[in-house]
Parts: structure tokens; sequence; C-alpha cells
């Protein structure tokens, strides 16, 4: 897509340019908590090392800055308590070795109720777990340049049974919350703010994200199948009852690199509600997609990254998609011009040049299934009440730059559905 420059420039001549920031709020105000002693702060530090199975590690008020990781190794039926997040706060400010600020490995592990502030990569990430709920824990950066903020604020990774409930998490440079790679999965009555991507599920089977607030990231709720990862497509996810608002905010994100995955999330554009990528069976309802300034939805092939699609077990097609019963507002600003899946969406949509979209379709199929996208191959189904009011694009990618196209009937999508089944019923118990 590197010949829309020129009408990029066009466009920013006519509109005008700015990117959405917002302030580097803080969630809560911890200048007036004790600080901990050193002695209290290293008495920590060996409660993480010493835990044994089933112990309680009780964290008390207080502003706790750390030199080192706190880190539980292979343990089980652990909780780790504080006194509330806004009274028990862990500060890995001054950490000059290792990544997270917190890392857990084991079963049956249970964070709750602190924060946790400026990790130097990740916040709180648990790995190879089978049980682990985070609740009413804050996670957070205070520094002025985000760009050099952690990666991910929350980060369960090839973990089963994983309950996220009444979090926060903000100013993260990729995702605020993310669960990659892991089975099992409910995100609820969670907050993600000031972050790159707010929610991602990434590489996941059978998950539901219910009754959280996404505003001010770049991208509001993301669910991504990325290749080469060793656990390859995920599927069923359940994307219900929540507030996805003004994700209008500048994407700050890093790349990494131009491997098979380069850094997908620094090709969000900047007020993107929901964005699925080489997603399967995903269910989108009842959700309240407001003031996204580029996009409500967006349906994607991991074709339009531009990186190689090939993987073994793994396939870059969106498919098996129902969307219905969603509310939309799309009278934020102007769609944005920094990425090139926004310069797309702002020069080529179907109802003229910079038009923020409710629901757009990069139109890329599998070419085996069908040779006409107007079988609906990959089974993208909108079910929306007033479909008709909405603004839809599909366009037509299949030739290139060499022939863009964009179509406003979504007639071919409708009257199907798709039934995505989930079962979080263990989860739910935790």
């Amino acid at each position: 897509m590197k010949q829309l420059n020129y009408l990029v420039l066009f466009l920013v001549a006519i509109i005008g340019f700015s990117c959405s920031t917002s302030s580097n709020e803080q969630t809560f105000d911890t200048s007036n908590l004790v600080r901990a002693s050193a002695e209290e702060t290293d008495k920590l530090v060996e409660e993480f090392i010493m835990a044994e199975d089933g112990a309680i590690i009780d964290i008390p008020a207080g502003f706790y800055e750390f030199n080192t990781q706190l880190i539980l190794d292979n343990k089980s039926n652990i909780i780790i308590k504080g006194a509330g997040m806004e009274n028990t706060v862990l500060s890995f400010k001054n950490l000059k070795t290792g990544g997270e600020g917190i890392k857990l490995v084991g079963n049956n592990l249970t964070i709750q109720d602190l924060t946790v502030e400026d990790a130097p990569g990740d916040g709180v990430k648990v790995q190879h777990t089978d049980g682990i709920t985070f609740r009413r824990i804050n996670v957070t950066w205070t520094n002025g340049d985000k760009s050099k903020n952690g990666t991910y604020a929350i980060y369960p990774v090839q973990c089963k049974n994983v309950m996220i409930d009444e979090v926060i998490a903000s100013h993260s440079r990729d995702a605020g919350i993310y669960v990659g790679q892991s089975e099992n999965i409910v995100v609820k009555n969670s907050l993600a703010f000031g972050n790159v991507a707010g929610i991602e599920i990434e590489n996941c089977d059978n998950a539901e994200v219910y009754g959280n607030v996404a505003r001010d990231n770049a991208g509001g709720i993301l669910v991504f199948n990325l290749p080469g990862l060793p656990k390859a497509d995920g599927a069923r996810t359940k994307i219900y009852d929540n507030d996805i608002i003004d994700n209008n905010h500048e994407n700050f994100a890093t790349a990494n690199g131009e491997g098979a995955n380069g850094n997908t999330v620094t090709m969000i554009p900047p007020g993107s509600g929901i964005i699925l990528l080489a997603a399967k069976e995903v269910e989108i309802y009842n959700n309240r997609i407001l003031r996204n300034k580029t996009t409500g939805i967006g349906i994607a092939s991991y074709q339009i990254t531009g990186f190689p699609a090939e993987a073994p077990n793994w396939s870059p097609y969106t498919s098996d998609i129902y969307i219905h019963d969603n509310e939309y507002d799309r009278t934020k600003g102007f769609p944005d011009l920094t990425r090139e899946l926004g310069q797309l969406i702002s020069i080529y949509n179907a109802h003229g040049k910079a038009k923020t979209q409710d629901i757009i379709y990069d139109g890329i199929f599998d070419e085996s299934i069908s040779k006409d996208i107007l079988s609906n191959p990959m089974r993208i189904c909108l079910s929306e009440k007033n479909i008709a009011d909405l603004f839809f694009t599909r366009f037509f990618l299949m030739d290139g730059d060499d022939n863009i196209e964009s179509f406003a009937d979504a007639t071919p999508f409708q009257n199907c559905n798709v039934s995505v089944n989930t079962n979080v019923s263990a989860v739910a118990e935790m």
C-alpha cells in the first residue's frame, strides 16, 4: 500500500492532522504512602523465594522499591495479597536486572489487591501455569516517554485456566491485558487505558472477554493469531458487554525486527475499536463501540501485514466470525493516517474520503474454498439490526496496490450465523 502516500498528503492538507494523546494520568496517588524500609523490601523478596506450596504472601500497605525481580518458581496453591491497589504499591523503577517486575510459574496461583509500577519489561508475567487468577491489581508506568515503558502490563502466556477480574492496565507499549498461547480464559470487569492495545487475545482457545472498559488505547480489543509460535491457531473467543470507546491514542509501539511477525501491534491505526487478525471462531455482541475514529470493527487476514504468511498448522485467514447486536457511534474525528491500514480505510472506503467506518473487511479470502467472495467462503456473518445505517466497507486487495476497490454492500455477509461454543465454567469458579 505504499502508493497511498501521495493521497495521504492530499488528505492531510484538506483535513489537517493530529494524533490523539492522553495525559500520563495516574490511577492512584501514591505520594502519601509510607515508604517500606530496605529490610521490609528484602524480607518480601525472601518470602517469594522461600514460599512453600499453600503459602499466603501477605504484603502490608506501603510503597516498596525493588532493585530485583519478585519470582515465584514452580509453586502451587499460592496467594499473593496486598492491602488494596491504592495501598500496596510495588515499584520496579530501580530494577537493573531481569525484565519482568513479577514472574510466576506454578499451579493455582492468585495475585490480588496491589499495584505494580514501572517494570522495565512486563509488569506481571505468568508462564506455564495451570490456574492463575489476577484480581484487583493495577499495573502501570509513570514515565514521560511511553515508548520506554514495558511491553505488557498483565501477561499470562502458555497457561491454562486464566481468570483476570477487576484489574487496571495502563500505559504499556504493546498490550495492557495480554493473554497468549493459552486456553480457558476469562477477562472481565477490567479497565485498560492509555496502552497501544487495551486487551489482546493471541493464539488462544476458549476465551470470554466481557464487562470491560477499553478506552483511550490505539486499539481497544484485539484477537490475533500469529505464525511461528509454539501454539499455532487459536479459536473460540466471545467478546460481549464491553465499552470500547474513544480508542484514539497514538500508537507508540516500537518495531522489533523484520521476522515472521515483526511487531504487528505497530501496524494498528489509532482509532481502532476491535481488530481481528487471522482470527478463528469469534462472536462479538452487545458491545458499545463508540467514537473510535478509524473503524469500530476491523476484520483482516494476516496477508495485510506484509509479513510472511505461511507456517505449519496455521492459517492466515480470519474465518467464522459472528457480529451482532452491537451499538456504534462513528462521530469522533477523522480516520488515522499514520498507519497504512488507516490510510486504506480513509482513502478507499466505500462512503467517501476520510470517513470513519463502523465495520471493515479486507476481503482477502481462501481461493481454494471458493473463487468468489460473494459466496462468503470465510463465513463472515454480520447480523447487526441497523446494518443499513452503518458504514460497512469490503475492500478488494487481491491484486495488491494496482487495483484497490471497495464495496458498501453487506448483503453477502448477512442472513447467516456462526456457532461459537465456549465453556469457561471451570474458570468462573476460580
